[in-house]
Order: C-alpha cells, then structure tokens, then sequence
C-alpha cells in the first residue's frame, strides 16, 4: 500500500483554528474534508497562537521533518500562514511593529528559500481585522493599512521565488458582510470566517491540483 502523501501547515492562530467553535478552524475543515477522499494527502495543521516570522522560521524544518511517518520519509509539501502579528503596533496606535515591511519582505523571501529545496510550497495571505476593536489584549493596535502592506511583501516574496500565493486580505474585505465574519476581539475568525477560507482553499487551482484534486467551485458562507 502506497504511503499517502503529506502537506504540512505552518503558522499562528489561524492554522490553529482559534474562534471556530462549530469545526475547529479552516486547517481542520480542510483536514476532515481531504480525510473522505480517496488517496488525499494527510494534513498536519501547526499553528502557534501569537507566531510570527522568526518563531516559524526558527521550527518550520523541525516540525517538517519529524512527520514523515515511515523511515526516511518526509511530507512533500508545506502551506505557510504567517504574517499577521508582524503587522501588529506595540504599545500604541503609532508603536513598534515586530517586523516592519522591509524586514518582512526579507524574511519572508528567506525562509521561502529554505523550504523549497525540501518540497512544494503554497503561501496564504493575511485576514482583515476591524479596527473599531484594537487595542488587542490592551497592547496591540492591528490596522487594515499595515496588514495591507505586509501581504503586498508576501506576495512580492512568492512572485520572486516562483511559489503559488494565495491572497486573502482584499478578497475577504470584498465580502458585504466580513466584519461579521470575526470574533468581538476584532482579529480572530469565527466558524463564518474560517468556513470562507476553506471554501477558497478548496477551490485554489495550485493547491488542489498538487493534492491531486479537482478544485471545486467556490462557495461563500451565509
């Protein structure tokens, strides 16, 4: 019996599915989904509440590395989720972001870099936030502007290296109602949000078709 293929997925609170009471998050959906599939890979989902670039860069190749299941095996792919607390403000609305653009943008192109030699890539944008929430934990100011700008460096990133790129921050603010999408702290998603990424994943050509899938058409929540 052929050994399924594997997609690791690596990122913050999003992959974690933080907000999705209903089906723990658009990791886990896609997950269950690919699980009622004939010869779908196996999704690993590994996010870390409050990661950004450097802690996904400092274990990506650890966790990568220690799922291969069978002896010598390693999982074929990665899908990287990662960015949105880079952009976060420290302190005040003006503050300190973790990351700022251009140290993004170089890190961002970095660690593609490093993974490509291992397996294919997929890249995942950055989510809105309603800004009428922030301050976060009563430290952090997120802003649409600053979320706007580090997902234009991951996309420059991923056309740079030759890796598919997913979008999302433009697209999900184009919904009528994403701000009903997010949970009363202003950044998380709720099972509406996680439920319309899933959607997208599922219907993205790049990632379905190196699953072996046939993208579906997209369907938005109501």
């Amino acid at each position: 019996m052929r050994a399924p293929r594997q997609l690791i997925v690596i990122g913050d609170s999003g992959v974690v599915g933080w907000g999705d009471r209903e089906r723990g998050g658009w990791c886990e959906r896609l997950r269950c989904h690919w699980m009622e599939l004939p010869d779908a890979p196996l999704i690993y989902g590994l996010g870390i509440r409050g990661d950004g670039l450097e802690a996904v860069s400092a274990r990506w190749e650890r966790e990568w590395s220690c799922r291969g299941e069978l002896r010598r095996k390693k999982p074929e792919a990665l899908l990287l989720s990662v960015g949105l607390n880079d952009t976060a403000r420290v302190g005040r609305m003006d503050g300190r972001q973790p990351l700022d653009a251009q140290a993004f943008r170089f890190g961002f192109e970095q660690l593609l870099r490093a993974i490509q030699p291992h397996g294919s890539v997929f890249v995942l944008g950055l989510t809105p936030v309603d800004e009428q929430a922030m301050p976060f934990a009563d430290c952090l100011w997120y802003s649409n502007g600053d979320i706007a700008v580090h997902e234009a460096q991951i996309e420059e990133a991923c056309l740079e290296v030759d890796v598919p790129y997913l979008g999302l921050h433009q697209a999900m603010q184009a919904e009528p109602d994403w701000l009903q999408w997010l949970e009363p702290d202003g950044i998380h998603l709720n099972a509406l949000g996680h439920a319309w990424i899933e959607q997208r994943l599922r219907s993205w050509s790049a990632l379905q078709q190196w699953a072996g899938l046939q993208p579906l058409q997209q369907v938005i929540p109501c």
